[in-house]
This record gives C-alpha cells, structure tokens and sequence, in this order.
C-alpha cells in the first residue's frame, strides 16, 4: 500500500501559547475535517493536504484557542495545583519559591489568590476554576514570587517579568472585575 502523503511541520505558533511548538500533519485521506491534540509540550494539528497555507494558520489559531478553551474547563485539584505550581517555580523562578502548600478557598471573594510566606502556603480562589490556564498560571507564578518577595516593588515585578504572559493575564482579570461591577453612570439631568 502506497505511504499517506503526508508533511509534518513544526514552527512557532501564531501567538502565544501555553505550548512550546505547534506540528502540523497534513493527510491527503482527511477531506474536511481538522483537529488537534496535546503530545507533551507540543500541539498537533491534523489538516487535509489541500489546504492553503493562510488556511493552516487560520485553523491553528482556531485549534489552540478550542484545546485552550477545553484545558480551562478542566478544574485542577489541589494536588494538581501544586504540581503545577512546582513546575512553574522552576521554570520562572529558577526552583527557588518552594511553597510548603498549594490550594483552592472559597472565601477570598476579593482576591485573586494569597500567600502567607512565613508558613510557604499558597492559596487561590474558587472564582479562577475555569479561567484560562495562562491566567491561573500567573496568579501562581505571582503568588510563588511573594514567597521570595513579601511586598509588591521593583524586585517583586522583575520576578514577574519572567512570566511572558503576565500582561495578557492581568488585563483578562482586569476585564472580569469590570464585568462584574455596572459602569457608574452619573445621575440624569432634570430639564
């Protein structure tokens, strides 16, 4: 049987991503339809052989923010959540926040997350279950570095600068906050 004529690539994403690579399989058997699937730190996304290069990025785009889309459905645990956030201290903060706990409270309804350094705990809201990975991702990398840092200057945010999405993430939760709270509109004028 003849082989599947196929073309692997593997390039940058679009945009940011929470992986590394992005590989794109063409297959002359797939007709229409396009997917995508997580292999480590790689994204793979199968498209028919037809397809136009402006139509291979155009269904990349759409094919991460969907495995984006379905990854921050997924509700870590606390065990999970600590996992994740050893993972980031090691690669943001070089391993050296080390947090003695990792978990989710119901009653911070003001905050995103908080951290008591003295006792290495971290603590992070209930209202990030199912916000996008990169944002829960940075409230973590943020609260880790008050683990190394305990207030919010200079020294504080060069920690943070190691993190690539931390502007994206802060201006997400800054829009959830203004969703949450109606515009003030000033008071009608009687004629």
């Amino acid at each position: 049987m003849p082989a599947d004529p196929q073309r692997s690539v593997t390039r940058k994403p679009p945009r940011p991503a929470a992986t590394s690579a992005v590989e794109v399989r063409r297959s002359a058997r797939r007709n229409r339809t396009v997917s995508a699937y997580r292999e480590g730190d790689r994204t793979i996304v199968l498209i028919p052989a037809r397809m136009s290069e402006a139509e291979e990025q155009r269904w990349v785009t759409v094919m991460l923010d969907k495995l984006a889309a379905q990854e921050s459905r997924r509700v870590l645990g606390d065990t999970e959540l600590n996992a994740r956030a050893q993972r980031l201290s090691e690669q943001y903060l070089a391993g050296r926040a080390r947090p003695a706990s990792v978990r989710w409270v119901t009653n911070q309804n003001t905050r995103w997350g908080s951290c008591t350094p003295s006792e290495g705990s971290i603590r992070l809201s209930h209202r990030l279950q199912g916000m996008p990975e990169y944002v829960v991702d940075y409230v973590l990398v943020h609260e880790l570095a008050h683990l190394l840092v305990p207030g919010h200057g200079p020294r504080f945010w060069r920690l943070l600068e190691a993190y690539p999405r931390t502007e994206r993430a802060r201006g997400y939760l800054e829009g959830v906050v203004a969703a949450d709270r109606p515009p003030h509109l000033p008071a009608a004028r009687e004629a």
